[in-house]
């Protein structure tokens, strides 16, 4: 996504300066009919019960740089699109045509960019080097002294990730059919949207990438977030002045897990707090315990525990934390990371009052085409995805595209097999039902197992932990789960995800093709052949 974000951006930047020379860019010599006209509003300083003018079709809108936003009140836009993330992606040259608002009240490029995916995998690999090195010794390798330069790999990180989203923003400010509204943007009415800025706007086309937010917890002192007292989301703590010695991790989940391999490896020590009974617990449970015994011997593991109560001594936080049938205990720490969930951002934008139904989580109600029950209002991504992943977003924001610029041949989401991956020491990845979810279903399946260190590639590691684990169905033979965790899982679960998607038969996966030997993809490999009787 980073060189993506990056590349559209140059290409941008190459469009405006070999454009026609009248202003426009992207101008095609035989264009087609749009699908909706622009049309633009007048702009002019108009009172709240002043009525809005009629719309007018074919005329250029301004320039967004001509727009003194604090001198308008209404303004009615073709399209208005809420989110920078994946939602910025929506916008290309063939919509130069129309008038569009584009919301943001963070950094642009939205969570994955800044605070989520991409800086998160940055933090992963040199911590990666330095676990490496610690246990390189099994290898007959003795490295001594690694030590990591917090500082300097925050530095490294930021001072590419944050040129990114500032030259994303400029490019869009510099639009001339984009007018950029850089607060929080709220719901008034039906599909009427207070930008924040002075200005309310409408559309003829809506779409909602409003993402979501980290989840804070109901007490005292861990109710918002405090980088200058050390209590951090995700979205604050890879941005930390120093690395502390000690870190408490709250929650159980992907962020936690990544976020205890990140700090233990450049150096803080991590006491983990999950009120669950085993970490990662969305995962298959033979993945969930095998890797609750890997944080087990590597970090200070509190499960069964809950933690209700937090007191800042002015510069140590001591949390008071219940465990199941034992007294309550004080967990320290110089700071605290909340990985607790996440809060879909429908609350902020008043979703309600425009009178968009959403799920009991707060995610907007969407149908296969991407499509809210308010016409003509698309939403994608995090604010109505039950999987939270860039990866997904990303396919719903090339289906309402998609749809925005061919209403009459519209395209459905495809989330049947949706991977994901954990970057921890080792990686964790899957797709499909996990065993849990077929014993619970009723439905019947045999699986297939590789130890990874039963492989070739595996001795050379000289691994002991990981495994790939295949769920198929014996009567199709098609594949309905898999599940790795591994050295590069996040790499070895791609061609699982291909034979699911495109109604491979795993014997045919198995036997069909040759498969590189010694390399490590023969984990995959015998897992499915292990399915034969």
């Amino acid at each position: 996504m980073l060189a993506g974000l990056a590349a559209e951006v140059d290409e941008r930047q190459d469009e405006q300066r070999h454009g026609d020379g009248h202003g426009r860019v992207g101008e095609v010599d035989d264009p087609v009919e749009p699908p909706f006209r622009a049309h633009h509003r007048s702009v002019a300083h108009r009172t709240r019960s002043d009525p809005a003018p009629p719309a007018r079709t074919g005329q250029q809108p301004r320039r967004s740089a001509e727009v003194t936003l604090r001198d308008m009140e209404y303004r009615h836009h073709d399209l208005v699109v809420i989110g920078t993330g994946s939602g910025n992606s929506v916008i290309t040259p063939e919509m130069d045509h129309l008038d569009i608002g584009l919301v943001e009240r963070g950094r642009f490029g939205g969570t994955c960019l800044n605070v989520g995916c991409i800086p998160t995998k940055m933090f992963v690999l040199p911590a990666d080097r330095v676990v490496e090195a610690r246990r390189a010794d099994r290898l007959g390798v003795h490295v001594d002294g690694v030590r990591a330069d917090w500082p300097a790999i925050r530095d490294r990180i930021f001072g590419r990730i944050d040129s990114v989203a500032s030259d994303g923003e400029a490019y869009r400010e510099k639009a001339d059919n984009i007018t950029v509204y850089r607060e929080q943007a709220t719901f008034t009415g039906p599909m009427t949207l207070d930008t924040g800025t002075g200005v309310t706007v409408t559309a003829d086309r809506w779409v909602i990438a409003a993402g979501g937010r980290p989840r804070l917890l109901d007490i005292d002192g861990l109710d918002r977030v405090d980088p200058e007292r050390g209590v951090h989301t995700s979205d604050t703590i890879m941005r930390m002045e120093s690395l502390p010695e000690r870190v408490v991790i709250i929650g159980g989940g992907y962020i936690a897990a990544e976020f205890a391999h990140i700090l233990d490896g450049l150096g803080a020590r991590v006491t983990w707090v999950h009120r669950g009974e085993r970490l990662l617990e969305h995962e298959d449970e033979a993945i969930s315990h095998a890797y609750t015994r890997i944080a087990r011997d590597r970090h200070d593991v509190r499960l069964r525990t809950t933690v209700t109560g937090a007191q800042y001594d002015g510069g140590r936080w001591a949390l008071t934390a219940e465990a199941e049938d034992a007294a309550p205990v004080q967990i320290e720490g110089d700071a605290v990371l909340l990985a607790v969930g996440r809060v879909i951002n429908t609350d902020l934008i008043d979703a309600h009052t425009a009178g968009l139904p959403c799920h009991d989580d707060g995610r907007l109600v969407v149908d296969a085409y991407q499509q809210t029950p308010t016409g003509g209002v698309f939403a994608l991504g995090d604010v109505c995805s039950e999987w939270q992943l860039k990866h997904v977003a990303n396919h719903e924001m090339r289906v309402v595209k998609h749809n925005l610029l061919h209403p009459d041949e519209p395209i459905e989401s495809d989330h049947r097999f949706v991977p994901h991956a954990v970057f921890t020491h080792p990686q964790i990845a899957g797709f499909g039902k996990t065993e849990q979810e077929l014993r619970d279903g009723g439905v019947d399946f045999v699986s297939g197992e590789q130890r990874v260190g039963d492989v070739a590639y595996g001795w050379a590691l000289e691994d002991t932990t990981g495994f790939c684990k295949v769920l198929v169905d014996p009567q199709t033979k098609l594949l309905l789960g898999g599940h790795l965790m591994a050295p590069d899982a996040s790499t070895l679960i791609q061609p699982l995800v291909q034979a699911a998607h495109f109604g491979q038969r795993a014997d045919d996966v198995a036997n069909g093709q040759y498969w590189i030997h010694p390399a490590l993809a023969e984990v995959v490999e015998n897992a499915l052949l292990d399915l034969d009787p």
